[in-house]
């Protein structure tokens, strides 16, 4: 069942090279996509599985088809198609360009065993569904179909295919599944003829628009997606204007008093409202609590946000949605190549506190995000194992993504930490720090920090809300997400929303004399992803049909992945505002 792992140095190398140059496209591609008269036309059967449980798939000779008189050999895969489980396998059945073919058999007359005749049956009851990819283009069948009424179920014998070409290049590929076959259990098993027929239609339609019948515009460029863009948008203009109103009236009002109490002799200083974030200057540049675990999920945080950004940005340039699984390679090593930015800004943020234990700070940083991808993704790879499914990750792939943590990420993020606490490591504080900790006054219970943190995530998450649900739909179910310029515009959207309401946060935290701003900072956005993981439960038990061990640990398992970045990197962004914001500050007081 498992693949030969000859393809792996291959394809990592060559991907490698195609990532380095950011100009050819990362997926392989067997086919020129031009045909001759009469030249074979390869049909890859990908997998089969229940149509409600889109990650739950199987390889497609998993259930008893015959095979075809063709030649039946893999595909070589790339990096991404090894993790998303497809298994490419020739179909055998023999079509030609551009030759109409009657109803044919698949192979000679077939005898379904007991055994096969009840793995029929459970995957009929349960909608199975199979997926070819012809010249690149899937295309999509049922196994069957059962009577709700009786009980009983039908295998589909025939597959009638109907393409369109131009020219020498195929436009459009379709596949429909026919000819309902009733399944009777026997001890004798029962015989079935597997068919299939061919039909060509030429038609004007251009080789680079092919892709766009599977784009559902009427759902993603809708009134509703257009509104909450607009949306988002009121609410940057809203917050920034906030901001700014803070920066003139609240700041200039707290700069003029404390020039007054600066200006006051010792008796009247006494006098004077001592009170407000100038008090606690001898402390907010201490260090945060774990200072080196801080660094890491602030380096991390760093590294992910600029990874979404050239994959949003390689995506929309190159088209890759039209590509399969070309994303998942792009991104894997789009990520590998900025390790050097997690590794800056981690030994950076380290060293500037004082931290001297950089070597294992730059292990920390290096390790996080890769330890956690591998702890959840074995937990799912352990339950696909089980499953037998294709999801399943073979050996050789795991070789190579430990190859690109070896040579590429690693070394990477120790350039990037030697450059970070060489040039940017060192401290430049306004204010020095007091030996002893000045004590946090007692404050109303909506200044306490957890509230803050509370509050803080929802306006990031009410401007992604829309956005996250054409995500989900997209991810886990089967339309296809091409609206990345909308995805890039929401992207910067969120950003400019986490800085406003960190910058206002972290001021209304400080003026009340609490300096434990950095981690505070940190998890004032970072709490959207826990508002996105609440809307993800309601949504698998509301918008989704899921079922099982299978989709369940995949679906809560991912989703706990995706709000984990989703954590890093609003709260990296949000600190890098705050800090930004808390060294001005404290620039343009006169301290004592």
């Amino acid at each position: 069942m498992r693949r030969a792992n000859g393809w792996a140095i291959k394809g990592f190398l060559s991907a490698a090279l195609v990532s380095a140059l950011a100009v050819i496209n990362v997926a392989a591609d067997e086919h020129s996509h031009k045909y001759t008269a009469a030249e074979d036309v390869v049909v890859w059967a990908n997998s089969v599985g229940p149509l409600s449980n889109r990650q739950e798939t199987y390889e497609y000779f998993q259930l008893p088809y015959c095979k075809g008189k063709g030649k039946v050999e893999h595909r070589h895969e790339t990096l991404g198609e090894a993790l998303l489980g497809m298994e490419l396998i020739n179909s055998g059945i023999p079509i030609k360009f551009p030759q109409n073919q009657v109803v044919l058999p698949i192979c000679p007359e077939f005898t379904l065993t007991s055994q096969e005749i009840k793995t029929f049956s459970y995957a009929i009851s349960h909608d199975y569904w199979f997926q070819y990819f012809i010249d690149d283009l899937p295309v999509w069948g049922m196994v069957g179909v059962k009577d709700d009424t009786t009980g009983r179920v039908s295998l589909f014998t025939h597959q009638r295919f109907e393409f369109e070409y131009n020219g020498n290049q195929v436009i459009s590929a379709r596949v429909k599944a026919e000819s309902p076959v009733e399944l009777v259990s026997s001890q004798n098993g029962m015989n079935v003829e597997f068919t299939y027929s061919v039909t060509w239609q030429e038609t004007q339609t251009p080789f680079k628009s092919r892709f766009e019948r599977y784009l559902d515009s009427d759902f993603f460029e809708n009134k509703i997606h257009w509104f909450s863009i607009f949306n988002s948008l009121m609410m940057v203009l809203f917050l920034t204007g906030f901001v700014s109103a803070m920066w003139i009236r609240h700041l200039r009002r707290d700069f003029a008093r404390y020039d007054k109490e600066t200006g006051l002799n010792d008796f009247d200083h006494d006098l004077g409202d001592d009170y407000g974030w100038k008090q606690i200057h001898g402390d907010v540049f201490r260090p945060p609590a774990n200072p080196m675990t801080f660094a890491a999920f602030v380096g991390t945080g760093h590294q992910l946000a600029w990874t979404s950004f050239f994959v949003i940005l390689y995506t929309i340039f190159g088209q890759e949605w039209t590509e399969r699984a070309s994303i998942m390679t792009a991104t894997i090593f789009i990520y590998a190549f900025t390790s050097m930015i997690s590794g800056y800004s981690s030994s950076s943020q380290y060293s500037q506190y004082g931290g001297r234990d950089w070597v294992r700070a730059m292990f920390l940083t290096a390790a996080f995000w890769p330890g956690a991808v591998v702890l959840v993704t074995g937990l799912n790879n352990a339950v696909a194992i089980y499953y037998t499914s294709s999801r399943a990750i073979p050996f050789g792939t795991m070789v190579a993504l430990l190859a690109i943590w070896i040579f590429i990420v690693l070394p990477l993020t120790f350039v990037g930490t030697l450059i970070g606490k060489n040039y940017a490591g060192k401290a430049d504080f306004p204010c020095r720090v007091h030996p002893i900790p000045r004590p946090i006054p007692e404050k109303i219970w909506y200044a306490e920090p957890i509230v803050v943190i509370a509050l803080g995530g929802i306006l990031p998450f009410a401007s992604i809300f829309i956005e996250i649900y054409f995500l989900f739909t997209s991810f886990w179910s089967y339309k296809v997400y091409y609206v990345y310029g909308f995805g890039l515009l929401v992207f910067g959207i969120v950003m400019l929303v986490t800085a406003s309401v960190t910058v206002v946060s972290t001021y209304f935290v400080i003026n009340t004399e609490d300096y434990r701003w950095h981690w505070m900072s940190m998890a004032t956005c970072g709490s959207t992803a826990a508002y996105v993981y609440i809307y993800a439960v309601y949504y698998f038990m509301q918008k989704t049909k899921m079922y099982g061990l299978f989709q369940t640990s995949f679906y809560f398992g991912n989703t706990a992945l995706a709000c984990m970045a989703i954590f890093l990197m609003l709260g990296s962004v949000g600190h890098f505002a705050a800090n930004k914001f808390i060294m001005r500050i404290y620039r343009n007081v006169k301290l004592d």
